[in-house]
C-alpha cells in the first residue's frame, strides 16, 4: 500500500515583516482537499463506486418510507410469494416482505460495518503510533513499546472466530454485542501497520524539534504522528468497512451474528439459501446488495489510495 507522508510545509508569509498570513493553513488544507478531489474524480471506477455506495446508503435510509411493510410484518396470505404489485421483491417463507427486509438488513449491516471500522481504526492509530513513539524514547519507554507489540501479536493469534461465536451466543444475537466483539478483535493488524509507518516518522525533524521544545508524548502522537499517517488511516477505514461487512455477513449466515427477529444481509442469505430452487428472489436480493456494497467500497478505497498518493499516476497529473 503506497502512503502519502507530507514533509513540513514552508512558512507562508504575506507581509513585509514576514509574519504568516492569517488563515493560510486553512487555505492550504482546502487546496490539498481540492487537489485530492480532482485526482479522485479522474478515476472513473472510483467515482462509479462512490455513486453506487451513496445510492445504497440512501436506499437504506429512505427506502423504508417507500413500502407499507416493516421488516417484521407478516402476510399470512402470501407465504413465499413471487414478486408482485403488493410485494415488489416477493416474500419469505414466513410471509415477510423481502423489500422491507432488504432495507433493514442493509441498514443493519452498514451500521455494524461503519461503527466497527471507525472504532478499530481509531484504536489502531492510537496504539500503533503510541508504541512507535515509545520506541524512540528512553529504555523504560522502549520496554513499553515491546509490551504493546507483545499484546498486539498475542491477540493476532487468538482464535477470534471462536470468541465471536461465543460472544454472539451470549448476547442472543444483539448487534451491539457483535459490534463490541468485532471491534475488540479487529484492530490489531491495522495497529501493526500503523506502528511500522510511525517508526519512520518518529525520526523526522519536526518530531525531534517537538521533543526538544518539551511537547508531551500524547501531544506528539496526536499532533504530529497520527495526522501524518492520515492518508493511510482513511484508506484503511474504507477497506475495513468492506471487510467488516463480509465478516458480519459470514457470521450471520452461519447463525453466529445478527439473529432473528433482527435482520441483516447475512440472515437474509441464510434464509434464502435453503429455498434457492423454489424461491430464488429471497437469496438473490441480499446477494446483489452485498456484491454492490463490497465492490463499490473496494473501488472507493482504491480511488482514495491513488488520490492521496502524490506518486501515483492513476489520478492523472495534478
Amino acid at each position: 500500500m503506497s502512503l502519502n507522508m507530507p514533509e513540513l510545509a514552508p512558512t507562508v508569509s504575506d507581509g513585509a515583516d514576514g509574519a504568516p498570513e492569517p488563515g493560510a493553513p486553512r487555505r492550504r488544507r482546502g487546496a490539498r482537499a481540492a487537489l485530492v478531489w480532482r485526482r479522485y474524480r479522474r478515476n472513473r471506477p472510483a467515482m462509479a463506486g462512490l455513486v453506487v455506495f451513496g445510492l445504497l446508503v440512501l436506499f437504506s435510509l429512505v427506502g423504508g418510507f417507500l413500502s407499507p411493510y416493516d421488516h417484521t410484518d407478516v402476510d399470512f396470505a402470501a407465504l413465499t410469494a413471487a414478486p408482485s404489485l403488493d410485494h415488489p421483491l416477493g416474500t419469505t417463507a414466513g410471509g415477510n416482505d423481502v423489500y422491507a427486509q432488504a432495507v433493514h438488513g442493509l441498514q443493519r449491516s452498514l451500521t455494524i460495518a461503519v461503527t466497527v471500522s471507525l472504532l478499530t481504526t481509531l484504536i489502531a492509530a492510537v496504539v500503533g503510533a503510541g508504541a512507535a513513539y515509545l520506541g524512540g524514547g528512553r529504555t523504560w519507554a522502549r520496554r513499553g513499546e515491546r509490551v504493546l507489540l507483545t499484546v498486539v501479536h498475542f491477540l493476532m493469534v487468538v482464535p477470534s472466530f471462536l470468541i465471536l461465536a461465543l460472544a454472539s451466543q451470549w448476547g442472543s444475537g444483539d448487534y451491539r454485542i457483535l459490534i463490541v466483539a468485532l471491534t475488540l478483535l479487529g484492530w490489531m493488524t491495522t495497529a501493526r501497520v500503523v506502528w511500522t509507518v510511525a517508526t519512520t516518522l518518529r525520526e523526522r525533524e519536526y518530531v525531534s524539534a517537538a521533543r526538544f521544545m518539551g511537547v508531551s508524548g500524547p501531544g506528539i502522537v496526536f499532533r504530529h504522528l497520527i495526522p501524518n499517517i492520515g492518508s493511510l488511516l482513511i484508506v484503511t477505514f474504507t477497506l475495513n468497512v468492506a471487510s467488516t461487512v463480509q465478516s458480519e455477513t459470514a457470521l450471520s449466515f452461519i447463525g453466529f451474528g445478527v439473529q432473528i427477529p433482527d435482520v441483516s444481509l447475512g440472515t437474509m442469505l441464510a434464509d434464502g439459501g435453503s429455498s434457492m430452487a423454489t424461491a430464488p428472489w429471497i437469496f438473490i436480493v441480499p446477494s446483489v446488495l452485498l456484491v454492490l456494497l463490497t465492490a463499490s467500497l473496494a473501488f472507493v478505497g482504491d480511488g482514495l489510495r491513488d488520490a492521496l498518493d502524490p506518486t501515483s499516476r492513476a489520478g492523472g497529473s495534478a
